[in-house]
């Protein structure tokens, strides 16, 4: 597993948040992945983060018992700072999400919240699985964004792309296609298991206005494989471009 650096370089980023750091974590499949799992928390333990998201899958099967999954978020939630959040995958089910929010993980089920310094703010958003079964709601999340203030979107699938773009979204950070997980030589997938431009398969991506960034995930699925495709876990940098 390898700890990417993307810079989220946007003159809209307050000048308060220009350096916030969010680490973003995806696919995590914590009850198939124990030593992926014992390698994130190596990895986050060495370094400094403001925030951290959460972009679904933390369940290996899509049915089941879920005991094991919520210990190992248990054991990672630990190393997770002060402030997480997270939304909801295919993977997962409703009823792993109160004692999510026990253990410190503020899950985002078509809500938002907002982070302030010193007057400025920029607004952080979080829609349920739009990808199999099809409870997000863009609208209701952001329906108390003001249009001219920072807002970056959590999705699991970056399959919402175009919508929102249309809700004027800054960033969309994502995961569930495990940059394909099996790719030929030099990453290139052989299904995203998305109905989305390739290109925005793994890694970071543009699409008019809006900012995205697809994570390749932390853990696997189906099958504990990856070929040509490391797992990672991502730490975004906000900018402000004329630094």
């Amino acid at each position: 597993m390898r700890l990417r650096r993307n810079t989220i370089a946007l003159a809209e980023v307050p000048s308060e948040f220009d350096g916030f750091q969010i680490l973003h974590l995806s696919d995590l499949h914590a009850d198939m992945n124990e030593a992926a799992m014992e390698r994130a928390i190596a990895l986050v333990r060495a370094i400094e983060f403001d925030v951290c998201v959460l972009t679904g899958d933390y369940r290996g099967q899509t049915a089941g018992p879920f005991r094991s999954t919520l210990e190992g978020l248990r054991r990672l939630r630990e190393h997770l700072g002060r402030e997480v959040y997270g939304v909801m995958g295919n993977h997962d089910t409703i009823l792993m999400v109160p004692e999510m929010e026990a253990m410190g993980i503020r899950m985002l089920l078509n809500e938002s919240v907002e982070f302030v310094r010193n007057g400025q703010r920029i607004h952080l958003v979080g829609i349920d699985d739009a990808h199999f079964f099809r409870v997000d709601n863009i609208e209701k999340a952001a329906a108390h964004i003001p249009a001219d203030e920072f807002s970056i979107l959590l999705s699991h699938t970056p399959e919402v792309y175009r919508q929102a773009a249309h809700a004027n979204f800054n960033v969309m950070m994502s995961g569930h296609t495990h940059g394909g997980q099996i790719c030929l030589p030099g990453g290139i997938p052989i299904t995203l298991d998305s109905v989305l431009p390739r290109y925005m398969g793994s890694g970071a991506w543009r699409y008019g206005n809006l900012l995205g960034y697809t994570s390749a995930g932390a853990g696997t699925g189906i099958v504990p494989v990856r070929l040509n495709c490391p797992p990672e876990i991502t730490l975004h940098r906000l900018s402000r471009p004329d630094r």
